[in-house]
């Protein structure tokens, strides 16, 4: 359906649908891409430093969703993109009403550059923090096992 491309042409996303109710959103993820990989080790540590949130965007009140605010979001940065409370002129055009004392290229307006999150760049650490959290788990029903409790 649709397909991401790098600056060399390559395909590095896609968007596509097996014309069955499914549709995947697909990010380059083979081994031969990557490298320097090493194991997370501290998932544990860097998950509680996630504050998640149950909470409704104010143009739909009536829907509650469960998600994060973008800028806390500082255990996986490369899942956000913006900045925190960054905003961004907007000009005067040549096909607008133009007030008196103002011109073309004038800042008409300042408004809000929203921050966004790729929540599925979380799963990473969720899924080491989970690993971490299943052998530790192990780990003390071995003890107690081992203690014949």
């Amino acid at each position: 359906m649709i397909a991401f491309l790098d600056s060399s042409g390559n395909v590095v996303g896609a968007i596509n649908s097996n014309g069955n109710n499914t549709t995947n959103f697909v990010t380059s993820s083979d081994y031969r891409l990557k490298e320097n990989n090493v194991a997370i080790s501290d998932g544990i540590t860097r998950l509680k430093t996630l504050k998640p949130y149950r909470f409704n965007f104010k143009d739909t009140p009536a829907i509650t969703v469960d998600g994060f605010f973008a800028h806390e979001v500082t255990a996986v940065p490369e899942a956000i993109t913006g900045t925190k409370d960054e905003t961004e002129s907007v000009f005067y055009r040549d096909d607008d009403e133009i007030p008196e004392g103002k011109n073309v290229g004038d800042v008409k307006e300042t408004v809000p550059k929203y921050q966004g999150i790729d929540q599925a760049k979380l799963v990473p650490l969720l899924t080491a923090a989970l690993q971490e959290a299943v052998t530790e788990i192990e780990s003390l029903k071995s003890r107690l096992d081992t203690a014949g409790l």
